[in-house]
């Protein structure tokens, strides 16, 4: 373990400056859009159209990074998100920042199968587990504390976009400079086949659906959030304090949750967080006008519970597919992950825009309680898998791929399957 972090602390500092830039950007682009009027509508389809270029992004590029290396993607995709983050800070209008939006996706899952791909590499299978957590830790830390570096100028000016842009610019640096090698690739081992969706939802109907509702509530919260946060008349420190609470209680209890869920029917854990979640999006609803305090915890319990959902239901699906189709899967998971979130923000933001915005939280509620009924349902139609049959729980960060597994697969295929780790 020593010798994988000798080999990789490089890249877990860049991650961490990477997604302090990219936890403040999130919420500083939702929230410059409220502030100049968008209207609601149109924010969440600017907003949630990241995802379309997260898919691309996806799919393209493994095959990238075979044919180029790892540090050029890296570097060619953290200098192109931070020319676009300047891009959005000089034209503010609806149509440029979706296009920005699409191509940023694509640059930071391109980053994320870089940076997982290249962990995979550097560990044994008896402490990937370690590693990973690691690096999931690393990256929820970095998205929430980003959230707090909202507070350190005006959102309507230009300093934060160009904030965004240095951490960025700044994550490539120890990258640029490891100097252990990156991960070589075999050109005569091929990506695996992907799984088709029809029969994924044949082997775990409940991981698909959560999968794709985890996605849904992430990409809601994550592009809705800080115009919510904004028009309820939060300030920007309370609009970054919303975010930050929500992210970093998900860090505290991913852990925690998933090795219970290694213990018992996952089936039912899936039931009790969605409830849980649901419970605390209820509560900070109620609380909003009557306590700051009280709102913020509730958003705290929400995010710790909701924020566990794509681990969940990804080790849920690793538990019904066989071990060497996991990596096949994780593919097919991603669209479906991504798919949730692009759709889920444009429908809530359209039914906020009809009822009002006070709508957002009774409306991630009600996703929550949707996927614990539907667990609940298909509890009555399988048995639970047996505890040795399990896959071993390893968090994923919200906002994230672990599609580098199928770089993994390229270099060293029976470790990447054993790790159990799918998006």
């Amino acid at each position: 373990m020593r010798t994988a972090l000798a080999s990789t602390w490089t890249l877990l500092l860049g991650m961490a400056l990477l997604m302090l830039g990219a936890g403040l950007q999130g919420t500083l682009v939702g929230l410059r859009a409220s502030l100049e009027g968008f209207p609601v509508l149109l924010a969440g389809v600017m907003l949630a159209a990241y995802y379309l270029g997260y898919m691309a992004g996806s799919l393209m590029t493994p095959a990238l990074v075979r044919s180029v290396g790892h540090i050029r993607v890296f570097a060619a995709f953290t200098s192109l998100a931070s020319v676009l983050i300047l891009l959005q800070g000089v034209f503010v209008a609806p149509l440029p920042w979706m296009l920005v939006r699409i191509v940023f996706g694509f640059c930071f899952a391109g980053i994320y199968i870089v940076a997982e791909s290249w962990l995979n590499d550097r560990v044994d299978n008896e402490h990937r587990g370690l590693l990973l957590s690691l690096y999931m830790l690393v990256c929820y830390a970095g998205l929430g504390l980003g959230q707090l570096l909202l507070n350190l100028a005006d959102p309507r000016s230009t300093v934060l976009f160009i904030l965004v842009s240095i951490l960025i610019s700044v994550a490539m640096i120890p990258m640029a400079l490891t100097t252990s090698s990156a991960p070589e690739f075999s050109g005569s081992v091929s990506a695996p086949a992907r799984v088709r969706l029809r029969d994924l939802f044949r082997s775990s109907p409940l991981g698909v659906v959560g999968v794709a509702m985890s996605g849904a509530v992430s990409g809601c919260l994550f592009s809705l959030g800080s115009i919510y946060a904004d028009g309820n008349g939060f300030t920007t420190f309370e609009v970054s304090l919303f975010m930050a609470v929500a992210i970093l209680a998900g860090c505290l209890t991913q852990l925690p949750i998933g090795r219970i869920s290694d213990r018992l029917d996952r089936r039912k854990v899936v039931i009790v967080v969605c409830l849980l979640a649901a419970l605390g999006a209820g509560g900070a609803w109620w609380l909003a006008d009557i306590s700051r305090v009280g709102f913020f915890a509730m958003m705290a319990a929400y995010g710790g519970m909701s924020l566990t959902l794509y681990s969940l239901s990804s080790a849920h699906v690793n538990d019904h597919v066989p071990a060497d189709a996991r990596l096949g899967a994780s593919s097919t998971l991603i669209l479906v992950n991504g798919a949730g979130a692009f759709i889920a923000p444009i429908v809530v933001a359209a039914v906020m825009q009809v009822i009002g915005n006070d709508a957002f939280l009774p409306l991630l509620a009600v996703l929550h309680v949707m996927l614990a009924a539907y667990a609940l349902f298909r509890m009555g139609r399988r048995a639970p898998v047996p505890e040795q049959q399990k896959t071993p729980f390893v968090g994923t960060p919200p906002g994230t791929s672990s599609s580098g597994e199928l770089l993994g697969h390229a270099s060293d295929g029976a470790d990447a399957v054993a790790t159990g780790r799918s998006a």
